[in-house]
């Protein structure tokens, strides 16, 4: 079910849970999905040995699709019309992350309402691994 205006206001806080103990595994998958197979993600005697890393961590587009799907789960498939991002801590083998998407402004433009979003995604600590911005045609 889409998402609506009417039922918005700016402050409402949707979370989610993306990844639950990430495993070494997910982030193989997406190296092969992705064709990204720099060592830093995929060879642990690389990133350990070679480039001083304490393990192989995630790609930060992982954490960015992961957020994606958090936002596309909210507002609805096909209504984002703008998705950006800042990675701002790795994401490690183990973690468990969490996505926030915060109504930062509702407008119309051309008369499509849109909502505008802040969007944060923390580890199990509570350090950020990413935050940014998104935007979503929303229904009156």
């Amino acid at each position: 079910m889409a998402l609506k205006a009417s039922n918005l206001k700016v402050g409402d806080v949707h979370t989610a849970r993306l990844v639950e103990d990430l495993k070494r595994t997910q982030i193989v998958q997406y190296a092969g999905s992705s064709g990204d197979y720099n060592p830093l993600h995929t060879d642990e005697i690389f990133t350990t040995q070679v480039a001083g890393y304490p393990s192989v961590f995630a790609h930060g587009m992982l954490t960015m699709g992961m957020t994606g799907k958090m936002l596309t789960d909210y507002v609805g498939d096909a209504r984002l019309t703008k998705y950006g991002v800042r990675f701002t801590s790795q994401v490690w083998p183990g973690d468990t992350l969490d996505s926030t998407a915060t109504v930062k402004a509702l407008s119309e433009r051309d008369g499509v309402k849109l909502v505008e979003l802040d969007v944060k995604t923390v580890n199990q600590n509570g350090v950020e691994v990413l935050n940014g911005y998104a935007e979503a045609r929303v229904d009156p």
